[in-house]
């Protein structure tokens, strides 16, 4: 016999399912800045219903990757570039805080990830894809998060990094080179492994403010 327990618990998963998809789809411009959100083709593409697809809207619309409007519907936000100077303006203050934390607990419950993702990473050059380097840009920032071990400081940072993720796509393809952006990842990865707290905080300082420079350069 299933309870109101299991239902909800059902529930909450699917909407969870749909949010973590629809994120990262939009975060990659899967779905285009400005685009509407057609409810009836995800609700058939994801195979959830519309009381999850629309609790995942909700959340999406908190964190400002999509906005509703009476009578018009729901849209992918537009990527607007003059908030990228606010957005640095905190994560070099967080970023640096997660980077400490995270190299003090080695990693955490993360480390096992961190390790398998920091060998990818170095595998990467400017010759792979960019969108395989971008997902491990997502996957680096988040695994480094919850490292931290303080799920207030993980979802406030997440919600930055989407936010940034989506600016750097603009501006990916007009970058001469991504290889220092790589480097950097792999030098970060490995102190928080190493558990170097004073280096991972200067080295995601630097990281932050390498990735504003870098993006203002080309747009």
């Amino acid at each position: 016999m299933t309870t109101t327990t299991q239902l909800a618990a059902g529930t909450e998963s699917m909407a969870e399912r749909a949010y973590q998809v629809l994120r990262d789809r939009l975060i990659m411009m899967d779905i285009a800045p400005g685009d509407p959100i057609n409810e009836a083709g995800l609700v058939d593409d994801l195979g959830v219903g519309r009381t999850p697809l629309r609790e995942a809207l909700k959340r999406l619309e908190v964190d400002h990757l999509v906005q509703s409007y009476p009578r018009r519907g729901t849209f992918a936000t537009r990527v607007d570039i003059t908030e990228l100077a606010d957005i640095t303006e905190v994560r070099q203050v967080l970023e640096p805080l997660a980077a400490a934390k995270a190299a003090t607990l080695r990693g955490g419950a993360a480390r096992a990830g961190i390790e398998a993702t920091l060998e990818a990473v170095s595998q990467l050059s400017g010759e792979n894809l960019r969108r395989t380097l971008m997902e491990n840009d997502l996957e680096v920032h988040r695994l480094i998060y919850q490292a931290a071990g303080n799920h207030h400081l993980e979802e406030t940072l997440i919600r930055l990094d989407n936010l940034a993720t989506r600016i750097w796509c603009m501006a990916l393809d007009r970058l001469p080179s991504v290889d220092e952006h790589i480097a950097e990842h792999v030098s970060l990865l490995q102190a928080i492994l190493d558990g170097d707290a004073p280096v991972a905080r200067q080295l995601a300082l630097e990281h932050i403010v390498h990735f504003e420079k870098s993006v203002r350069a080309v747009l």
